[in-house]
């Protein structure tokens, strides 16, 4: 398939940035990465359409919606390898998802590493979907979420079923970090082409939120964990993404456990593709994102 120009635009926008060098160095810099998060956003639709904020332990939420009455809530976990967030890519895809739906968002900063660990982090998620529970009816609630927002959701699902707790009617993943031990081998062969990431800072990230430098723990990897009893599951990859290896992994465990789920492989594309500014892929990944929402 060939790619737009926007692609090329924007593989060199993130060159230009330095992503790939930022994320070859360990221990990473998380207090560089951190200038780019925007914990308000600004402008006339949030103006117009933020109904409220509130806190859930220490998880800062923006609610947003166009229908104030609306009955129906969609859960926004950000990625951002656990150390920041949310980035201004992330508002501008809540800010289309919210303008194109008739749902109420919940764009959820939760607390982050080196200063909490996942147990923290988990703890946090966990509370925010109790408290969507005593407002909305379960088969009314989306979760999204972004890498490790992804996997925040993969975790958090894995719980509720163990918890007998109700699920949400849909969960959307989009390139999400299945396994943070980054233990798997086709990792290397997928880190030269990746535009983006690298194993190194990574790793170096995850060793930060982990409990105990165990990696393999399914709050933070839910690779180890069972994905029986899922709801309906819809999950974009990425081939020029490190992550791939894993999320493969995490399809073969999805058939197994017979689950409804839909698969979105991005050819030729970096991680957190949909999310992505400029790009036409992007554009067109997202649009796909809202009519789910919407059906």
């Amino acid at each position: 398939m060939k790619q737009s120009l926007s692609y090329y635009i924007t593989l060199f926008v993130i060159k230009l940035k330095g992503l790939k060098k930022i994320f070859s160095i360990a221990p990473i810099d998380f207090k560089r990465i951190r200038k780019e998060d925007v914990k308000y956003p600004k402008g006339k639709f949030y103006k117009q359409n933020k109904i409220r904020t509130f806190k859930v332990l220490d998880s800062l939420i923006t609610e947003v919606g166009r229908y104030k009455n609306s009955k129906n809530l969609l859960i926004f976990i950000h990625g951002g390898a656990f150390i920041s967030g949310p980035a201004k890519h992330h508002w501008d895809s809540f800010k289309k998802i919210a303008s194109q739906t008739d749902y109420k968002i919940w764009m959820c900063d939760y607390p982050k590493s080196p200063e909490n660990k996942i147990s923290i982090i988990s703890e946090n998620i966990d509370s925010i979907y109790n408290t969507a529970l005593d407002q909305f009816q379960a088969n009314n609630i989306y979760l999204i979420g972004d890498s490790v927002g992804g996997t925040l959701i993969v975790s958090l699902t894995q719980r509720l079923i163990l918890k007998g707790i109700k699920l949400p009617k849909k969960i959307i993943l989009i390139t999400p970090v299945m396994d943070s031990s980054m233990s798997n081998s086709e990792i290397d062969k997928v880190d030269s082409i990746d535009p983006m990431l690298s194993k190194i800072g990574v790793l170096s990230a995850k060793k930060m939120c982990a409990e105990n430098n165990d990696l393999k723990n399914a709050m933070i990897s839910p690779l180890y964990g069972s994905f029986a009893k899922f709801p309906y599951t819809i999950l974009f990859i990425a081939e020029n993404d490190i992550f791939n290896p894993d999320q493969k992994l995490a399809v073969k465990k999805i058939i197994d456990a017979n689950i409804n789920f839909e698969l979105i492989e991005g050819k030729n594309m970096p991680h957190i593709w949909p999310f992505l500014p400029v790009m036409k892929e992007a554009k067109i990944s997202l649009n796909e994102i809202i009519n789910i929402i919407n059906n």
